[in-house]
C-alpha cells in the first residue's frame, strides 16, 4: 500500500476526473475529496475552522515556523495536513477546512449543534473569527484571482447564483452574491455559537492574533498539546510578519501551502496581499461602507462585536 501524502491524494482526485462532463465531474469530486476531507480531520491534532481569507495561511504559518525552528526544517516547507508528520510522526497533522463550502461541509455537519457524538467533537478545534467586511474584500481578489477552477466550480455548483469571476465587480461580490456578506455575517455566527459547544473549542479572533500574536499563539498552541516557549512563539511571529511573509511570497520561496507565487507583476493576486484590519475603508464610499458597516452591526453576535466603535474593528 502507498504511503501517499494528502495533497498527492487530492491530486488524485482532481486530475483524472477533469476530462468528464462538469455535472459528473462535480459529483465525483465532492464525493472523494469529502472523503479525503474527513480523513484529515480525523487525523488531525488541530481543527482549524475558517472561511477563507480569515488568517487561516498565515496561522499555518506561523505554526510552521515554531515546527521549523525545532526540527531545523527549511522555511520554504509549510505545513497544510501531514507535511511534517511524514517525516516526524510526533508533529501533529493539521485540518484547515472552512466546514462549509462542497465537499467541506461534510467537517461541518460532524461539529455542527446537535450532530452526533462523533470523534470529531473531542478533538482541539479552533474557530479563526474576522470582520465579514475585511473576509468579503479578501475574499472578492481570492475568488476572482487565486482560486483554483476546480475548487471554484464545485462552489459555484454548491449556490443558486453561479458567479463569473471575469466579469464580477468587487461591491456586487461583496453586497449581493450568494457568497458575500450576508452569508459571511451568518457564517461568523453560526461558527462562534457552534465552537462554544465543543469540549475542546477555542474561538480567537484575527484582529486579536494581530494585535497581541504572541500570547494569542500560544494559546492556540497550547490547544494543540503543545508546549513551546514565549521566546520560540516570538520569533515565529517576527517570521511571519506581514512584511517577512510577503517578501518570501514574491521571492518564491513556497511552492505549496496555499502560499505559492501566482503573479509577481500584479499585488492583488498575492496570498499576502494586505493583512489590514479595517482595510475594507479603502475600497469604498463613505456610503458603501457605512451601508457595510450597518449591515454587520446589526446582525453580528455580540460576542464577536464587529462595527460597534468601542471595537474600532
Amino acid at each position: 500500500m502507498f504511503n501517499l501524502s494528502d495533497g498527492v491524494k487530492k491530486a488524485l482526485i482532481i486530475a483524472p476526473t477533469e476530462p468528464l462532463p462538469a455535472k459528473t465531474r462535480v459529483a465525483l469530486r465532492r464525493r472523494y475529496l469529502a472523503q479525503l476531507e474527513l480523513s484529515k480531520a480525523h487525523k488531525a491534532g488541530l481543527i482549524i475552522i475558517g472561511h477563507p481569507k480569515s488568517g487561516n495561511t498565515w496561522l499555518k504559518a506561523m505554526i510552521s515556523r515554531l515546527y521549523q525552528q525545532r526540527y531545523g526544517l527549511p522555511e520554504s516547507q509549510l505545513i497544510n495536513t501531514d507535511e511534517f508528520s511524514r517525516k516526524y510522526p510526533e508533529i501533529p497533522r493539521l485540518a484547515a477546512t472552512n466546514g462549509h463550502y462542497s465537499y467541506e461541509a461534510e467537517v461541518g455537519k460532524l461539529l455542527a449543534p446537535g450532530a452526533p457524538d462523533n470523534p470529531l467533537r473531542h478533538k482541539p478545534v479552533l474557530f479563526l473569527a474576522r470582520n465579514p467586511i475585511d473576509i468579503a474584500v479578501s475574499w472578492y481578489h481570492q475568488f476572482t484571482k487565486r482560486q483554483s477552477r476546480a475548487k471554484q466550480e464545485l462552489i459555484n455548483h454548491s449556490i443558486a447564483h453561479p458567479i463569473d469571476r471575469r466579469t464580477v465587480e468587487m461591491w456586487d461580490f461583496v453586497r449581493h452574491s450568494d457568497i458575500g456578506l450576508p452569508s459571511l455575517i451568518d457564517y461568523q455566527n453560526f461558527w462562534a455559537s457552534a465552537v462554544q459547544q465543543l469540549e475542546n473549542g477555542l474561538l480567537v479572533k484575527y484582529e486579536d492574533l494581530r494585535a497581541e500574536p504572541v500570547p494569542t499563539l500560544l494559546q492556540i498552541t497550547r490547544l494543540m498539546g503543545e508546549r513551546f516557549s514565549e521566546d520560540d512563539v516570538r520569533a515565529a511571529v517576527e517570521w511571519g510578519s506581514f512584511e517577512n511573509l510577503q517578501k518570501l511570497e514574491t521571492a518564491g520561496t513556497f511552492s505549496q501551502g496555499g502560499m505559492k507565487l501566482v503573479n509577481a507583476n500584479d499585488p492583488s493576486t498575492y496570498k499576502v496581499r494586505r493583512g489590514k484590519v479595517g482595510g475594507y475603508r479603502e475600497d469604498f464610499n463613505p456610503e458603501q461602507v457605512a451601508e457595510l458597516e450597518a449591515l454587520v452591526r446589526d446582525n453580528i453576535l455580540p460576542e464577536l462585536g464587529y462595527c460597534r466603535e468601542t471595537t474600532g474593528s
